[in-house]
């Protein structure tokens, strides 16, 4: 009896390990995206860096979801209308997140750019696989 229980907390354990992990290289393909576009679009192209942060956030944003119901949550199936508006919601919470933190360290704080954009990913990704693990797992 006791040896069920071990079993399935293991296999509990193990599943949110592994899925932690997809969803950290999910997350780290979505930030190579995220961080070439902004570069490529503020120093080749001259757009300042919130609209080109702004841009290069929801490049990534979409290829991150694909990635999300396809590799990271197993057996998200149809997350429905509500799970997609949920999904949506974080997304564009995660933008305004992102848009904040980037203002604040580099228009307050003076951080260069490029480096700010750690920060701010660090913020937005614990928001994001919240939200949109709820949503992708109809837990919402």
């Amino acid at each position: 009896m006791v040896n069920k229980y071990i079993k399935s907390f293991i296999e509990r354990f193990s599943n949110i390990y592994f899925e932690i992990l997809r969803f950290l290289l999910a997350g780290g393909f979505s930030f190579v995206i995220d961080y070439s576009v902004l570069y490529i679009l503020t120093e080749i192209f001259d757009v300042n860096y919130l609209i080109s942060a702004g841009i290069s956030f929801s490049l990534a944003t979409i290829v991150n979801y694909g990635l999300c119901v396809r590799y990271v949550f197993k057996n998200a199936g149809d997350v429905g209308r509500k799970g997609r508006i949920v999904f949506i919601g974080s997304s564009v919470a995660g933008l305004g997140l992102n848009q904040i933190c980037m203002y604040f360290f580099v228009t307050i704080m003076g951080v260069y750019y490029m480096f700010a954009k750690f920060g701010a990913t660090a913020v937005v990704t614990i928001w994001n696989y919240i939200m949109k693990k709820k949503a992708i797992k109809k837990e919402v």
